[in-house]
């Protein structure tokens, strides 16, 4: 039977692959009709060049697995002739969990196929390194909440996507280093799968928030563009023709631990001199204290001397302007070498931090701009958008949901 509700707003990137990262045939339908997220087969025939003999066999076998199914198009302006059948995802054949692991609030949300949140759930927790164990069985509190808050049991789900920050192998599902774990190279996946019986796909929260870029937000429609994320720490997504980019260990991309300065500030991750130990929450926390004054024994969290310091500098006080103008500059000069390096079509900023104007002031953009060659070319956009948690656990949703679907299509082969 036909359904007619109304047209979902569909997710995943607009754009085509590049010849080089075809993937097969009746994928690329399903993928075009999950971003449309309704399209008739005359739809699929124009926007992937195929014939409509292929069309018809290929979106019948996928019909008949349960993964797209037959519903009543808009019908036409003139009111004339029966609406046309298009296609669109089973909402029900797969559930997704995409979980965000931070420092203070861990966030869930459950998605269904075709990307649409179901349910979410946040969890509070206290900061400081964790040992595995102990992480886990917070991520376990955090699924039991979401499944009960969509009314639906482990056994629904079919994989689960978590971003966490620091060093990830994406590949491996080992954890090299992280400010969220008590210990280094952590075999995180493993554990989880003893644990949980689930398959988990693992990777760094920035590049989580690229995904909700690429798959939900600006990037859509976007082939080339960076995520550049400011919170505890500073991380970096890059999508290349349509993909997220890793690099050859699938760790690439640090930028926060690219170097600025030889022999500089203690970085969190024992080295000197990285981006962040200018940048993040901790340095310029670290400075705050001594801008504010404070003596050994005035212990304050990192976001309470924050506020304090932006309170300060926004009433005119000129060393904390200082600390935030520095920031800045150290700011500019991350992005102006993400423009020499990958020349994106746009970088976008996100993370808790942006909330504090002196990060994207003209004054940083502009220092951002002198510091490139563009030769009289148009330059780099720059955005800032205001995430919260849960756009970030959503865009684990999107890593689990993309290798579901793989799977799912390679079954049909």
């Amino acid at each position: 039977m036909l359904d007619n509700h109304s047209p979902p707003k569909g997710c995943g990137p607009l754009l085509p692959l590049g010849a080089a990262q075809t993937k097969p045939m009746r994928q690329e339908i399903f993928e075009h009709v999950r971003a449309a997220g309704r399209a008739t087969r005359t739809d699929v025939i124009q926007a992937l060049g195929i014939s409509a003999g292929s069309a018809t066999a290929l979106t019948a076998e996928m019909i008949n697995a349960g993964l797209l199914r037959e519903v009543e198009s808009i019908p036409r302006e003139t009111g004339r002739g029966r609406p046309a059948v298009a296609l669109e995802v089973v909402t029900e054949t797969h559930a997704v969990i995409g979980i965000k692991l931070s420092e203070k609030v861990h966030s869930a949300v459950l998605t269904d196929f075709a990307g649409n949140t179901r349910a979410t759930a946040v969890l509070e927790t206290l900061a400081g390194p964790k040992q595995l164990d102990d992480l886990l069985a917070e991520v376990g509190k955090l699924i039991h909440d979401v499944l009960d808050a969509a009314g639906t049991q482990l056994s629904a789900v079919a994989a689960v996507g978590i971003g966490l920050s620091g060093i990830v192998d994406h590949q491996a599902g080992t954890v090299p280093w992280s400010p969220l774990l008590a210990q280094r190279n952590c075999d995180f996946a493993t554990a989880f799968r003893e644990k949980f019986g689930l398959p988990i796909h693992l990777d760094n929260d920035a590049n989580m928030l690229t995904l909700a870029e690429l798959w939900f937000g600006a990037g859509r429609a976007k082939s080339d563009f960076a995520v550049v994320t400011i919170e505890q720490g500073v991380g970096m997504g890059l999508v290349i023709d349509n993909r997220l980019y890793r690099g050859a260990r699938g760790m690439g991309l640090e930028l926060g631990h690219t170097k600025v300065q030889l022999d500089g500030a203690l970085c969190r991750c024992g080295r000197r001199g990285c981006l962040e130990a200018y940048l993040a929450d901790y340095a310029l926390a670290r400075e705050a204290a001594t801008a504010l004054h404070l003596q050994p024994h005035e212990s304050q969290s990192p976001n309470a001397l924050l506020e304090a310091l932006f309170t300060q500098a926004k009433s005119g006080d000129e060393a904390a302007q200082t600390i935030f103008r520095r920031a800045g500059r150290y700011l500019a000069v991350g992005l102006a070498n993400i423009v020499q390096l990958f020349d994106p079509a746009l970088i976008i900023i996100s993370g808790e931090r942006m909330q504090y104007d002196y990060l994207y002031a003209d004054e940083v953009m502009s220092e951002m701009h002198r510091l490139t060659l563009n030769d009289g070319r148009a330059p780099c956009t720059v955005e800032t958008h205001a995430w919260g948690d849960l756009v970030w656990a959503r865009g684990a949703t999107a890593l689990a949901l993309s290798a579901v679907t793989d799977q799912a299509i390679a079954n049909l082969a």
